[in-house]
């Protein structure tokens, strides 16, 4: 079964309102003000997951500076998700600055059927110390809850793209030593941050973090799926492809040339976010 743990969908009024909510979210504004960023549906999706051979995706909304916009996009993912109850798992927007309102939802939304929270992002800016500590009720409440967080993190170096993050890798690193007990998926290889995964310390203290895959083809060289295998095992690499910016196609084809073995290929594949979300429970 292959899972893809990281794409975007986006309901109707954001797709054709685009400049509308651009003006309202300079996060947005910062990613999709360009036309040719591409704002997809539930059925863009489920027709690129039918082509692809891809049996479930995780769908991610946009990390929103406000409630209501959070709201707005986690009603279309419950929506659309009991639409393909098969198909689609939810992780939900949430504001950590919010911890209130942020608590009301996730509690909501969990009963309702959500997996998760996320793709929770700092784009073109850094997360600071005080984000840290204003998300610790949520946090707190989802590492009580084993509801897993997937959290943007990008290289440092390199090209620059849009919603680019300056976040440090020692404040992700931060965060996850105040919350020990919390499953962490880190987007697109953790910014490089596995590599520190040599040293014991950190490696202990980050047996809860995982890393997928998503924007890998845009951002690295496929040497990196055996690379990071060597250095975290097979367990705490999940595929994800953030559709719709990239097609699943690109991804099996590095995979298939990474020098996998087909055990380990199945456990990035799907099994391991399956064990993650207890979906074979």
């Amino acid at each position: 079964m292959i899972i893809d743990c990281h794409t975007h969908i986006f309901p109707d009024s954001i797709r054709e309102k685009r400049n509308a909510f651009c003006e309202r979210d300079d996060g947005f504004s910062s990613i999709y003000r360009d036309p040719k960023a591409r704002l997809a549906g539930a059925e863009d999706l489920i027709a690129s997951m039918d082509e692809a051979g891809i049996e479930k995706s995780v769908v991610c909304g946009f990390s929103w500076s406000q409630p209501g916009l959070c709201r707005l996009h986690n009603e279309y993912l419950m929506e659309v998700a009991s639409r393909y109850p098969n198909r689609l798992l939810v992780f939900l927007s949430l504001l950590f600055s919010d911890p209130d309102w942020s608590g009301k939802e996730l509690e909501e939304k969990l009963k309702e059927g959500a997996k998760g929270v996320g793709e929770i992002a700092f784009y073109g800016r850094e997360m600071t110390p005080r984000e840290i500590r204003s998300s610790d009720p949520i946090l707190s409440m989802m590492e009580k809850s084993g509801v897993p967080l997937l959290l943007h993190a990008n290289e440092r170096l390199g090209h620059s793209y849009p919603g680019k993050g300056r976040t440090p890798l020692e404040c992700f690193y931060e965060l996850i030593l105040s919350h020990p007990g919390l499953s962490i998926i880190l987007a697109h290889w953790g910014g490089g941050l596995f590599f520190y995964e040599l040293m014991p310390e950190v490696a202990k203290a980050m047996a809860n973090v995982y890393y997928d895959t998503a924007a890998s083809p845009y951002l690295y060289s496929k040497r990196i799926y055996s690379i990071a295998c060597q250095i975290l095992g097979p367990d705490r690499i999940l595929f994800g492809t953030d559709f719709p910016l990239l097609r699943p196609e690109g991804y099996f084809r590095e995979i298939e040339g990474s020098g996998l073995s087909p055990e380990e290929k199945e456990k990035v594949l799907g099994l391991n976010l399956s064990r993650l979300l207890g979906l074979n429970a």
